[in-house]
């Protein structure tokens, strides 16, 4: 399968939400996780916002139409994901792998020092998926205090502090490794 990934246009964004929706679907295999399936999802506002700021990237079908995205926002010398969804039906064929490699991508070009996201500790397409990656999660008394206060909202959202982490890419020289291909 030929997937293509660009940045996400103004016109892409009223597909994002049912993505993230379609995404959160894996949750339900997840008995105490399953209400994730039908939480809340990014606002349209907050999709342009990460649009408007060039952090938004969507993979897309031969038709063009969106398969997934990921957006991110940059902080103290990293690019922190916030968000990455692909379509329930096309996970696991290499699409988030390739909107990673788009992200490290632009950490390179803005000469970052790190990719960093938190995420579940103990879900295969999420901390596991990351370290497959090149990613590591961070100890405790690794996680700086922006990655904390992160850690720390997410809990008021109640995501169960206990399963969640931080993880880095750090890049040395401007280039992350491993090198990532895309589908």
């Amino acid at each position: 399968m030929n997937t293509l990934i660009r940045l996400t246009r103004d016109d892409d964004v009223p597909a994002l939400p049912a993505i993230e929706r379609s995404s959160g679907e894996a949750f339900r295999v997840v008995p105490d996780l399953a209400w994730i399936a039908d939480d809340d999802v990014q606002s349209i506002d907050a999709h342009l916002d990460f649009v408007r700021a060039g952090l938004s990237w969507v993979a897309v079908d031969a038709d063009d139409r969106p398969l997934g995205f990921l957006c991110a926002e940059v902080a103290d010398g990293a690019l922190h994901i916030w968000q990455l969804a692909v379509l329930h039906d096309r996970q696991g064929h290499g699409i988030g792998r390739s909107l990673v490699d788009a992200s490290i991508a632009e950490v390179r070009a803005r000469a970052l020092g790190a990719v960093t996201l938190t995420t579940f500790r103990d879900l295969a397409w999420n901390e596991r998926f990351y370290r497959k990656v090149g990613f590591t999660t961070l100890a405790v008394d690794e996680v700086d205090a922006r990655l904390a206060a992160i850690l720390a909202k997410e809990a008021t959202y109640g995501l169960p502090a206990a399963r969640r982490c931080a993880m880095r890419l750090t890049l040395a020289g401007g280039q992350a490794a491993p090198a990532l291909t895309r589908t």
